[in-house]
């Protein structure tokens, strides 16, 4: 993953308390949602942030680290702090003998048993910041975990502040209906927020998700064109971009669309960032 800033390189540890699939058992996706829980209260895990798994290593290293998104940022509990990650069961294709293996990492934090504990380093990167005004617009775009600080952001918004008046819209894409993370029938974290009025959603999968054919996230953008040029332009509104680095350029061309022209988009995305009003994290 991409971050703004490296944290220090102490190692903490947290021992699992939950572990739940949150994609259905028929998708051929695994996500699970992992609650862990440290007594060391030196440190915050937020929204935005990721923490470096330290991973069993392998061919004689002790450590395979890995950078994981925060999906719930620390909440008190009976036993000291909890923090949640999303992680995604992960195999890769070997380039030398194309040989399909296991990721060691994400398979290792799949495999948990409550009770288990993990060494981890961080937090890692800005956390995403909340707007200091609620009548400021929230545009999220992202795909696949990217949606962790998503969850965050809004269960932040209406449950700890308990109302936002401003326009909160969610731009999320997954391979298929099934892979929605955190809206399926196996976790339907999100749809709690449909009734509230200043809140929408808007999915994307691929047409062809057999063929590996793009997440159509670019299009459900351009759908919403003037809403979303909207917001871009208003100043107030603050953008969160995250998940995997292959949805950045589809959504490049897709603003460029919307703003009409290639300068338009640059000088409204510049805009945004002078003003500390864009967000990104990318893996």
């Amino acid at each position: 993953m991409s971050t703004a800033q490296e944290s220090a390189t102490q190692l903490y540890s947290a021992t699992l308390v939950r572990s739940q699939r949150i994609t259905p058992p028929d998708s051929s996706e695994e996500v699970r949602h992992l609650v862990f829980q440290r007594g060391d209260l030196s440190i915050q895990c937020q929204a935005g942030q990721c923490i470096r798994v330290m991973a069993p290593g392998q061919h004689g290293n002790k450590h395979h680290p890995r950078l994981y998104l925060v999906a719930d940022p620390d909440s008190d509990s009976a036993g000291g702090a909890e923090f949640a990650l999303c992680v995604r069961r992960h195999d890769y294709i070997d380039d030398f003998n194309g040989e399909r293996y296991p990721g060691v990492a994400s398979n290792y934090l799949c495999d948990l048993k409550v009770g288990d504990r993990i060494e981890f380093a961080g937090p890692v990167g800005y956390p995403f910041a909340v707007p200091a005004s609620r009548q400021a617009g929230i545009l999220m775009i992202g795909m696949g975990t990217g949606i962790a600080p998503f969850r965050a952001l809004i269960r932040h918004i209406y449950e700890k502040l308990g109302s936002w008046e401003g326009k909160v819209r969610l731009y999320y894409g997954a391979r298929t209906g099934l892979d929605m993370l955190y809206m399926n029938d196996e976790n339907k974290d999100l749809a709690q927020y449909v009734y509230q009025p200043t809140f929408k959603a808007f999915q994307a999968i691929s047409p062809r998700p057999v063929f590996d054919a793009p997440v159509e996230l670019d299009k459900a953008l351009e759908r919403n064109a003037a809403e979303v040029w909207e917001m871009m332009r208003a100043p107030d509104t603050h953008v969160y971009l995250a998940g995997v680095g292959a949805l950045q350029p589809r959504i490049e061309q897709a603003m460029i669309g919307i703003a009409g022209s290639l300068d338009a988009w640059r000088q409204a995305r510049e805009t945004l960032r002078q003003d500390g009003r864009w967000h990104e994290v990318v893996y």
